[in-house]
């Protein structure tokens, strides 16, 4: 069988319009992808089908999140072979384990990123533009740029640690089958998003748009690269933008809880739709990935739960309100005592309610809140030397802890806001990006499965020397595309 590139698979498509929205894929030579898209409805339809993609189990539906807590301390296993646990113990190689579902999936989205984006400066070329359509442009770019920080995270180095190391390639139009595409450096990744970002920015709506990307989305991811990359007066001021449009607020204690009980709410400032009946995941799903074993359905395995480390952070406070969201885990059946260790952001509640679509698996993705913009206007301005200002955007965040004290100028420190972070986005797949492009070391709780299992992969504390904290590039995609196979990542030669 003649092999096929997965990279260049995913990248010779374009889409047509099906009466569903979703999207249906045909060769790039097709007579379609010079008509597919001419109106603001079709693209419209394309980015519909796009933000269903990017809800697949390989992308934001499930894996890519459990990839930033399973990896980062904050989670534990109970028992192995459940699924995803490769994850946690770092069991990677090119043949097995290595999780190219992420690589396929998003460079599946990108190639119909570009296709539409391809076809609007086509219609632009011909002084056929409007404003509805240029939106869309806005609204493509930046995912585009999302699609690619979330790309070179997963398979370069913390850009703060080796900038010049190799990233992904860059893909910004539509390929032939012959293309062979290598790897740019992880700075000149950087540089392609932050230009797409700023490409994007001015034709988004600076109102909220329940659903799609708007100027304060855009905003926000430039918030979040800059931080990556220690730009921190650039990400403050990015930042800034979106507290101070005072477009969205953060939920209220008395509120917080009941917040993941229904849809883009008033922190969402980018959600991605999980719909009953086609992206819901069911029994795959985040929900049933991390709630208790057997709660509402014996096909729930207790797949991941909080280790004793977040459970400590946690325990600073009795009365901190995130522990309304939180429920006992699987290690009661066992120890008879109550250790609250399930999350149910992703149920909508601890009774299974969901958020407002009838399904408790079938709930929405918010990939932006406020509450992480708050946050990382603390780290920039720290980084920037005001404390003052730092101290404030914390606290915002920090009385959900009401019993620990306020922040100040004299005590807040990265550590402070780090802590505050593994709080507040539990289970939310950011802890261990978080950790690497800090340097920080991340300790396992494996005493939670041993001596049920063993950690062979991976010592118990790991940092980002260590080269899993990377993933490799699979067997099947430097098979297919030679040029590719010399830039593996080290380790996994």
């Amino acid at each position: 069988m003649k092999k096929t590139n997965i990279l260049i698979a995913a990248i010779c498509v374009v889409l047509t319009v099906s009466c569903e929205g979703f999207l249906d894929v045909k060769p790039s030579n097709s007579a379609a992808a010079e008509t597919s898209i001419t109106t603001a409805a079709d693209a419209k339809v394309i980015m519909n089908g796009i933000m269903s993609k990017m809800t697949s189990s390989s992308y934001y539906g499930r894996n890519f999140l459990i990839y930033g807590d399973a990896k980062g301390g904050d989670f534990a296993l109970r028992s192995q072979g459940r699924g995803l646990d490769a994850l946690y113990t770092f069991n990677h190689s090119p043949s097995s384990n290595s999780y190219s579902g992420y690589w396929v999936q998003i460079y599946h989205c990108l190639a119909q990123i570009n296709n539409l984006l391809i076809n609007i400066e086509k219609i632009e070329a011909e002084g056929n533009s409007t404003s509805a359509l240029l939106a869309y442009k806005g609204q493509a770019l930046t995912l585009r740029a999302l699609m690619f920080f979330d790309l070179v995270r997963l398979y370069g180095k913390p850009y703060n640690m080796d900038k010049t190391a190799l990233g992904v390639p860059l893909t910004l139009e539509p390929l032939d089958a012959s293309s062979q595409p290598t790897r740019a450096t992880v700075e000149a990744v950087y540089a392609q998003i932050l230009k797409d970002l700023t490409d994007g920015a001015p034709l988004l709506a600076k109102t909220k748009t329940n659903g799609y990307v708007n100027y304060y989305a855009n905003m926000a991811i430039q918030a979040r690269v800059n931080l990556y990359m220690e730009n921190y007066s650039a990400a403050l001021s990015a930042a800034e933008a979106v507290i101070n449009s005072n477009v969205y607020t953060l939920y209220s204690n008395a509120n917080w809880v009941n917040s993941w009980t229904s849809q883009y709410n008033t922190e969402s400032i980018f959600e991605l739709a999980m719909l009953q009946g086609e992206g819901d995941l069911t029994s795959g799903s985040l929900s049933f990935y991390h709630r208790r074993r057997t709660h509402g359905s014996t096909s729930a395995m207790g797949w991941f739960m909080a280790s004793d480390y977040w459970i400590e952070r946690m325990s600073q406070d009795p009365d901190d309100v995130r522990w309304g969201i939180m429920d006992y885990d699987e290690s009661y059946f066992d120890t008879g005592e109550y250790r609250y260790g399930s999350c149910y952001k992703y149920s909508g509640s601890k009774t299974l309610v969901g958020d407002g679509k009838g399904s408790s698996t079938a709930v929405n993705i918010k990939v932006i809140r406020l509450s992480e913009i708050y946050l990382i206007a603390a780290e920039a301005a720290l980084g920037t030397g005001n404390k003052d200002k730092a101290a404030t955007y914390l606290n915002a965040i920090r009385k959900r802890s009401p019993g620990l004290a306020p922040a100040t100028a004299a005590t807040v420190t990265v550590d402070m806001i780090l802590d505050e972070r593994s709080k507040e986005f539990f289970g939310e797949g950011q802890r261990f990006f978080d950790m690497m492009r800090l340097n920080k070391t991340i300790t396992f709780n494996d005493e939670f499965i041993y001596p049920m299992v063993v950690i062979t992969h991976r010592e118990k504390t790991v940092n980002r020397t260590f080269h899993k904290t990377i993933l490799p590039i699979s067997i099947d995609e430097m098979n297919a595309n030679e040029a590719i196979r010399t830039q593996q990542n080290p380790g996994y030669e």
